[in-house]
């Protein structure tokens, strides 16, 4: 496989790897993926050890990486919120300077990008950001190789719309994600709930260089019109108090990606996606509350359109293993 030089680098966000190496990130996923599903799937990290540090729980990360890991032949240990003394009894740099010793590479979910990019300085082995208040890297990678899966279209020719908060993590990484693949990329949200204006600025400068389109808007209508994707995430964080979700929600109603929106595509095979998990039934203990709360039975997506044909959100969930697994092999694999 192509050696992308990213051997020994850390992946806090996109903005750590060129377009050709994140490009090249997306060939290796997609070769790893075949070679597992062949049943020939060779081990390149045999003997390696990871640090995986989650300061927020986690479902589909902390399992991208414990599988994508073992596959590979890597050893993990998973430090939870009670696991270490980072930030408590220890600060993030003693801890990636112990951590770094240890380990040959170090995992990090958390709040602060501030402190992955620490750890990134501090410990001098790889370090991989699983999530922080600004950025979700693996995220969007997983998204994009989704993308392309899902259409025979060139990068360059794919249009997606992010609805609803765009003031978050997953939207400045899909942003960011989708000027360097050269797509056109359209962030629908309300005024106030829109990227930040450094992220926007970032995003304009690499689509000068890729050609990619950026259209930022509150007109439903008119970002979704020929998308080939429709992207959503949740409108409230649990860590919210209760009393700002009656507004976020209001601010939001507009923006549920439901039967309508999506026919405002005008595309028949339009495609939904969300990264996990969904408000869009009342299956859960957040979800009935939320009904209790709003009697709201979903929220940012409807059931009808998650559990339709248009919906490839486990299709997304299975390719975090896969593109951590090429993040993993790029960064770690001794040549």
């Amino acid at each position: 496989m192509t050696d992308l030089q990213l051997g020994g680098k850390s992946f806090t966000k996109e903005l750590d790897v060129t377009v050709e190496q994140w490009h090249g990130l997306l060939d290796l996923a997609a070769a790893l993926k075949a070679e597992r599903r062949s049943g020939h799937e060779r081990s390149r990290l045999r003997d390696k050890n990871l640090a995986l540090i989650f300061a927020k729980s986690s479902t589909r990360t902390r399992c991208a990486f414990e599988v994508a890991a073992h596959e590979q032949g890597a050893h993990v240990t998973y430090l939870d919120p009670s696991g270490s003394q980072m930030g408590h009894k220890e600060s993030v740099k003693d801890t990636g300077r112990v951590l770094g010793r240890m380990f040959d590479g170090i995992e990090y979910r958390g709040f602060s990008q501030a402190s992955v990019e620490e750890l990134a300085t501090s410990s001098g082995v790889p370090v991989w950001n699983g999530l922080t208040d600004e950025w979700h890297p693996t995220q969007s990678l997983c998204d994009m190789l989704t993308m392309l899966e899902h259409t025979d279209k060139p990068a360059d020719q794919i249009c997606f719309a992010y609805v609803g908060d765009a003031h978050n993590n997953t939207a400045n990484s899909l942003l960011v994600a989708g000027a360097m693949m050269g797509m056109d990329v359209r962030m629908v949200s309300p005024t106030e709930l829109r990227n930040p204006d450094h992220v926007a600025d970032i995003a304009t400068g690499i689509a000068s260089t890729t050609g990619a389109r950026i259209l930022q808007t509150s007109d439903t209508a008119q970002g979704v019109a020929g998308a080939d994707y429709v992207y959503t995430d949740v409108w409230l964080s649990m860590g919210e108090p209760e009393a700002a979700w009656d507004e976020r929600i209001a601010l939001l109603s507009d923006y549920q990606v439901n039967a309508e929106l999506l026919a405002m595509t005008g595309n028949p095979d339009v495609k939904f996606m969300h990264c996990l998990p969904a408000f869009h039934d009342r299956k859960t203990e957040v979800g009935d509350h939320i009904f209790q709360r709003t009697g709201r039975t979903c929220l940012e997506v409807t059931d009808e359109v998650f559990e339709s044909e248009h919906s490839i959100v486990f299709d997304q969930a299975e390719n975090r293993m896969h593109t951590i697994k090429a993040v993993l092999v790029a960064t770690l694999e001794t040549r």
